[in-house]
């Protein structure tokens, strides 16, 4: 009976430790998934979880890119740079809170994955998020103008669950609401508009033409 109570005493001990080292591990995962500014997924991760979510139905998917962020960098430095994307995520997790993901693609570009029945309820979301982005952001003091392009695409549309192509076209979509002047659009259809480079819409960050 002694030997079994040693062992006992032994092993509690270690199953302990290796708890708290999953529990360790697992927030270290969570931690990395996530952009540290924005508190949003990271793309790979976005990317991944919105795949999983299309193939269990339609998602409304909306690209957005921030107006007048470098303007807001190079005046008041990259402390308030920051700061606002610190308030753009926080703002985003808002609008998805509940019903999907939001992710940081890179700089100052954002992603959505909603479940939605369908484009009506899509308009819904592209301004609802439109109007988020142009509420200014407080920093030491000062309100810093804020505006945001917004395009999104209901995958329902699409002749097969395909993430890429309906990110693709929301990015488009967003392109053409820059173009005007901000605000929101939603691309139709899904054939893309404009010539690609690397997978990305021509011009994009991360789509340059190879050297010849």
């Amino acid at each position: 009976m002694s030997q079994v109570l040693a062992a006992v005493s032994v092993s509690l001990p270690l199953a302990a430790g290796w708890s708290v080292h999953s529990l360790r591990l697992r927030h270290q995962l969570v931690v990395a998934r996530r952009d540290p500014l924005s508190g949003l997924y990271r793309r790979e991760a976005f990317e991944t979880k919105a795949s999983r979510m299309l193939r269990r139905g339609p998602l409304g998917v909306a690209v957005l890119d921030l107006d007048g962020f470098k303007a807001v960098n190079d005046t008041h430095g990259h402390a308030a740079g920051d700061a606002v994307l610190s308030a753009v995520g926080a703002r985003l997790a808002a609008v998805v809170a509940g019903r999907g993901i939001g992710g940081r693609l890179g700089g100052d570009e954002f992603a959505l994955a909603v479940p939605l029945p369908g484009s009506i309820a899509l308009s819904g979301l592209l301004r609802q998020t439109s109007q988020a982005l142009h509420v200014p952001v407080t920093f030491e003091g000062q309100a810093l103008p804020l505006g945001g392009s917004v395009g999104g695409l209901w995958t329902g549309q699409l002749p097969a669950s395909d993430l890429s192509r309906a990110m693709r076209r929301a990015d488009e979509a967003m392109y053409a609401a820059k173009q005007e002047g901000g605000g929101w659009r939603i691309a139709y259809g899904c054939q893309p508009t404009h010539r690609t480079v690397n997978g990305r819409r021509a011009g994009r960050r991360g789509a340059t033409e190879e050297a010849a």
